[in-house]
């Protein structure tokens, strides 16, 4: 499982939904314009809010969602990649020693 794709996936749902809100909006909006229950400057004015509150909640939604993610990997025991860079780090330095420990004992 590729936690990263999984991750954009769930992102690329979340923008997807606001695109679709923003442009069910705009219809709804275009359509009161020309019953003239709003002026087109009122129309944008409430799209512009809309969007920006659908730009704050995603981001929040972003955040959430990684947290949460997160928590999910580590209740699996999946290591966090700076836990396996340090293992790497600590398997090289044992190398290094056990192959100069062999030199010596060949010396």
């Amino acid at each position: 499982m590729d936690n990263s794709n999984l991750l954009q996936q769930l992102l690329l749902i979340g923008v997807g939904t606001t695109s679709l809100i923003t442009e069910k909006v705009r219809g709804m909006t275009d359509q009161w314009v020309q019953e003239g229950r709003l002026n087109p400057d009122q129309a944008k004015a409430m799209i512009d809010e809309i969007v920006n509150h659908l730009k704050a909640d995603a981001s929040g939604i972003e955040g959430g969602l990684q947290r949460q993610f997160q928590q999910f990997l580590e209740e699996l025991g999946v290591p966090q990649q700076t836990e396996m860079d340090e293992l790497r780090g600590r398997i090289d330095r044992l190398e290094r020693r056990l192959r100069d420990l062999e030199n010596r004992l060949w010396q």
